[in-house]
């Protein structure tokens, strides 16, 4: 698979994606993460993933205005809370998000968590904000098989991406394949399944091979595995080396061995289980 930092998937509406961007979840040093944003922005980073439960989109805005990269080159996803769901009040927060972005569309708005009562009023109104081209692609995150079965039998534009937690502990074959037969984007949180991997032995020796770090080596079996990937950091040492992932190809071997890793383990809370 011949990727560059640049690389992107195309949506089923003709969007290009980037396939590599930052995630910025838990950034709220206000300082630091501007920082952070700015340097991804100038590594080559071309997407940002926020939310407005993170607390930061003002903070993205002013480092997509920082970066020195036009606007309209980056890829800025932002997400509706759990608490702001349903028609109406999905359209109230995405006015504010943008308000805090200080930006006029953005690329991707997702559903955060698949809220039983509001989920599908949610994508409804995302849908409507896709139909006005206040954003240019429209998603979920952290929906099941059987969240997004409801969605597609009702909406008139399917969502174009899924994120969902994704890493070598919790591989998510099955939605993954469920995911790719709608032609729908995976793309995934937690790819580095937050460092429980980075001393596995398997990664180890695998990265070792290509004088690679074991979190290189994952963020390269999520390429390679036609994966969005979004890792966060802070470190601008590590933003770089996260970004350094574009001139080595794991083996087939390799990739089954990776993915051999899978114990169904989440990091976060299962979509079934998820509660205002």
């Amino acid at each position: 698979m011949d990727l560059t930092i640049g690389s992107t998937k195309t949506l089923h509406n003709g969007v290009e994606m980037p396939r590599f961007g930052l995630g910025v979840y838990k950034m709220t040093d206000k300082e630091a993460a501007v920082e952070a944003m700015v340097k991804a922005i100038r590594t080559g980073y071309k997407a940002i993933d926020t939310a407005t439960v993170y607390d930061n989109e003002a903070e993205v805005g002013e480092a997509v205005r920082a970066g020195g990269v036009p606007r309209e080159e980056l890829f800025i996803t932002s997400k509706v809370w759990n608490t702001d769901q349903g028609y109406d009040q999905t359209l109230r927060a995405f006015e504010a998000s943008l308000k805090r972005l200080d930006m006029d569309y953005l690329d991707l708005y997702l559903t955060h968590w698949a809220i039983p009562e509001t989920f599908e009023e949610t994508y409804r109104a995302i849908e409507r904000l896709y139909d006005e081209k206040l954003i240019r692609a429209a998603g979920v995150s952290n929906h099941q098989q059987h969240h997004l079965e409801k969605i597609l039998a009702k909406a008139n534009t399917k969502p174009m991406v899924n994120q969902i937690e994704l890493h070598p502990q919790l591989t998510q074959v099955s939605l993954r394949e469920f995911c790719a037969a709608e032609d729908i984007a995976v793309t995934s949180w937690s790819p580095l399944a937050r460092g429980r991997l980075l001393d596995d032995s398997v990664l180890s020796e695998i990265g070792e091979k290509y004088g690679k770090s074991i979190a290189q080596t994952i963020i390269r079996w999520h390429l390679q595995n036609d994966l969005i990937v979004i890792p966060k950091s802070v470190t601008p040492s590590r933003i770089a080396e996260n970004a350094n992932v574009f001139d080595f190809e794991l083996s087939e071997e390799e990739m089954k061995q990776i993915s051999a890793l899978n114990q169904d383990w989440r990091s976060g809370t299962h979509p079934d289980e998820i509660k205002l």
